[in-house]
């Protein structure tokens, strides 16, 4: 898997409802094409470029191919992204204690009936 093939999978927002689908559980193609609402053979591209990005595996039940997520891309990404979320944090963190130290603006006055 490189890392161009994760982030080209992931771009296309069909491929990303699959993967939120698989997170849930494997599916059956039908499944997944039921949910996304895509012709057979357009989610079976989709399919292919997330397998060939190692994001998701496929077994053979019977007449059946049952799809499940990979986890392992998905925690490649996620340390990747570890220094960037610290970052946020970080500063998320700074915006509260700077907010905690604002004092509170004075009610406005009720209106007059």
């Amino acid at each position: 898997m490189s890392d161009a093939a994760l982030w080209t999978a992931l771009a296309d927002p069909h491929r990303r409802a699959i993967v939120a689908l698989l997170l849930e559980r494997p599916r059956p193609v039908g499944e997944i094409v039921e949910a996304c609402g895509l012709s057979q053979p357009s989610t079976s591209k989709h399919l292919k470029v997330l397998r060939e990005a190692g994001l998701v595996r496929v077994r053979q039940d019977a007449q059946r191919r049952v799809y499940a997520l990979d986890p392992a891309p998905i925690a490649a990404l996620d340390a990747w992204l570890a220094p960037y979320r610290a970052l946020w944090n970080k500063s998320l963190d700074t915006l509260g204690r700077r907010l905690d130290e604002t004092p509170d603006a004075p009610e406005p006055p009720a209106p007059k009936d």
